[in-house]
């Protein structure tokens, strides 16, 4: 999802950047978050995720880096490493896993996203079954960040996904957006100054991976 906005919004005139502070991922694969955010932001991929941050283990990142005999991973030294370019117009940190999955020893995704101060949240669920509690226990954690829903392989024939869409927006007051083209209209309508920054993160929905 985040390496096929920055394309799409590139492709718009936009000025992108990406930052993955720390990925694990299975060892046989070859294209990695950060490899694929690199492709469509066209970054170096260690301005991304520094090389010392990948864990090729399908662990969270600070269980990945204890088995596999590698150090401690501190929030604090994560956060040091996200520097962004100058004339950045929209940049994009995507977490590992949900709001509360470990990113560190010492704290989560939230927590990261709160230490860097983000603009916005866009928070990826799943359209089917369960989305509803997925969606609340998450907002429930991220608190005053404003935040967006986009409902991942929403299909509008499909009666299940649209109850789910008119529900969240309807009781629960939140935007939520469907398709890729009104995503990418409603972050340039609210980007920021350069430097500024949104996040790409995933409710632990069903059938949604988080990344």
């Amino acid at each position: 999802m985040t390496a096929q906005l920055l394309a799409t919004l590139k492709l718009r005139g936009a000025r992108v950047a990406a930052r993955k502070p720390v990925q694990s991922y299975a060892p046989d694969d070859i294209n990695t978050d950060a490899a694929r955010l690199a492709g469509a932001s066209g970054e170096d991929v260690a301005d991304i995720c520094p090389a010392h941050r990948w864990y090729p283990l399908a662990l969270a990142p600070p269980m990945a880096a204890h088995a596999l005999g590698r150090g401690p991973v501190w929030m604090s030294e994560i956060i040091s490493e996200v520097r962004w370019p100058a004339d950045v117009d929209v940049g994009f940190v995507e977490t590992a896993g949900g709001v509360r999955s470990p990113l560190a020893c010492d704290g989560d995704s939230l927590e990261l996203l709160r230490r860097l101060e983000v603009d916005q949240l866009l928070l990826v669920a799943d359209a089917e079954l369960g989305t509803i509690n997925s969606v609340r226990l998450t907002l429930a954690a991220v608190g005053p960040i404003p935040t967006v829903v986009y409902l991942n392989r929403f299909d509008p024939n499909n009666e299940l996904h649209e109850l789910n869409r008119r529900w969240l927006i309807e009781q629960d007051k939140l935007t939520v957006i469907t398709n890729v083209h009104a995503l990418v209209v409603a972050i340039e309508d609210t980007a920021k100054p350069p430097g500024r920054h949104h996040s790409a993160a995933r409710t632990p929905a069903p059938d949604c991976r988080a990344r």
